[in-house]
């Protein structure tokens, strides 16, 4: 072939990979070696092994003992090969939602002799889950899958492929696979978006079942609520002593309450903020 060509045939084949990337084909596989989580990726599909997780261990977790002992008792039932549900864990922000479903999974693996994987997928591959899930179902390892701040936007229709994924599809999730995501939203869907569904809809009540039951999927629903100032006070001195910082603890109280007055909220995330900020005064570092 001319040298004239050369152009072309290199445009064709930037076109060639471009296309098979963006729709892998059933010859993709992943490894799951050498690691207790992994993040999923997309283009070209593969699992990233995270080697250090960022978590707290569990005991830190104050003000959500009873959803504690939930999750903790289905993962474990899960880790043992036991039935099992998926988990939807919603509610007041910053309160440890995603805290706890890496901290669960770390401590039920402290138990086994076949420690989980974690799997993290990002809430804009939704849309790949099917070809995840087709690859998960081919290992012996049993997996948690997660998602952290689950929603879904008006325009988003991947919710029901997400759906059929969770309960309802012919082949169904894996056996070795269970589904846990984190979101603010109880039904994972904005007011107004099954407000506009009511209104539009020939039928408001069937529209807005169609919303309400992708939450329905989720077995185990786990309600997290703004904490007290008891909690917030039992936080902050939970890491004062578990990070062994030397500091008046009737100081260290006064300014966490008001270091929670001018965020807005008591909640976790705000306690570790203000450990953050109190470690960095006194010259120590937390990692």
């Amino acid at each position: 072939m001319s040298e004239n060509n050369d152009p072309l045939i290199g445009l064709l084949e930037r076109i060639a990979n471009a296309l098979e990337r963006a729709a892998p084909g059933s010859h993709a596989s992943i490894s799951m070696d050498g690691a207790e989580a992994f993040v999923w990726h997309t283009s070209p599909d593969a699992l990233e092994p995270i080697l250090t997780v960022s978590r707290v261990p569990i005991d830190l977790l104050r003000g959500v003992d009873r959803v504690r002992d939930i999750l903790l008792e289905n993962t474990r039932r899960f880790a043992k090969g036991h039935a099992a549900n998926n988990v939807l864990l919603w509610g007041a922000r910053g309160m440890g939602k995603s805290s706890l479903v890496k901290a669960a999974h770390a401590a039920v693996n402290k138990e086994t002799d076949a420690p989980l994987a974690l799997v993290e997928i990002n809430r804009d591959d939704i849309a790949s889950l099917p070809r995840l899930l087709g690859l998960l179902r081919k290992e012996d390892r049993r997996v948690l899958l997660f998602c952290d701040d689950l929603s879904f936007d008006t325009d988003d229709t991947s919710y029901k492929s997400l759906k059929a994924i969770l309960e309802g599809g012919i082949e169904g999730r894996p056996e070795n696979v269970l589904f846990y995501a984190t979101s603010n939203r109880r039904h994972l869907l904005p007011r107004d978006m099954m407000e506009n569904e009511r209104s539009t809809a020939i039928n408001p009540a069937e529209a807005v079942e169609e919303k309400v039951s992708l939450s329905d999927r989720f077995g185990l629903w786990l309600g997290f609520h703004a904490c007290s100032q008891d909690d917030y006070i039992a936080m902050v001195d939970g890491y004062i002593a578990h990070y062994g910082l030397n500091y008046s603890l009737d100081a260290a109280h006064a300014e966490a309450l008001e270091w929670s007055v001018t965020r807005g909220a008591r909640s976790g995330r705000v306690a570790w903020q203000f450990i953050q900020d109190l470690a960095g005064r006194l010259g120590k570092s937390l990692l």
